[in-house]
């Protein structure tokens, strides 16, 4: 059985969403953050040297890095779901943006809620990071207009990739400005295995929350 060590109110909640929507029986670790730090715990050290989640188990390995998990489990347990065929032009676009969630589009998000903390002394960088965040929300805006999901009518794993994006720009107040972002979020949050893996492994709300 697979086993997923889940840090609560992180990117681990995308592997517990991806787990539920393809009806797949895990163990689940529920891991709660040090209440003074917000960090992990130390016991994630004793299932991985960066002490990060997520963390998923399948026969012996330990899978680590949000993209590489949901890759692995689509592949090995997806039965041909949530992914197109990967001798498809389709599926390079899949791919594309499995990695763009996470390779690009995180960091400015990630960057502006450390700085919101640091209040007047990160003045200088704040124009620089906000427009950064403009530009992917701008982009991932009009790759959305007129469509429900990155891969057009269908959802893919894709979608819950990029899913800790939109919640990673909620604190910015920017979200705002892309009603078609706005309401991509919500589809996905009215998704029953998101749902399901809210009530499974806690509520979302990024605001300081990472991998860590």
């Amino acid at each position: 059985m697979l086993k997923l060590h889940h840090l609560v109110n992180s990117r681990s909640h995308r592997i517990l969403w991806l787990l539920e929507e393809l009806g797949l029986d895990c163990e689940l670790v529920v891991y709660p953050r040090d209440p003074k730090t917000g960090f992990a715990p130390p016991e994630l050290k004793a299932i991985h040297p960066l002490g990060k989640s997520p963390l998923l188990e399948d026969n012996g390995r330990v899978i680590a890095e949000s993209g590489a998990i949901i890759d692995y489990v689509v592949r090995h347990h997806g039965g041909g779901r949530l992914a197109p065929a990967p001798d498809s032009a389709e599926y390079d676009t899949y791919v594309q943006w499995l990695h763009y969630a996470e390779g690009s589009a995180m960091l400015p998000f990630i960057l502006g809620i450390y700085l919101g903390r640091l209040g007047e002394a990160s003045a200088p960088l704040q124009p620089r990071v906000s427009g950064e965040m403009k530009n992917h929300l701008g982009y991932l805006a009009g790759a959305l207009e007129g469509r429900d999901h990155l891969l057009g009518e269908r959802f893919s794993a894709a979608d819950i990739q990029m899913s800790f994006v939109l919640e990673a720009a909620r604190p910015s107040g920017l979200l705002e400005a892309f009603p078609v972002l706005g309401a991509y979020l919500e589809r996905l949050h009215a998704r029953p295995a998101y749902q399901r893996a809210v009530q499974r492994g806690g509520p979302l709300q990024v605001g300081g929350a990472g991998k860590r």
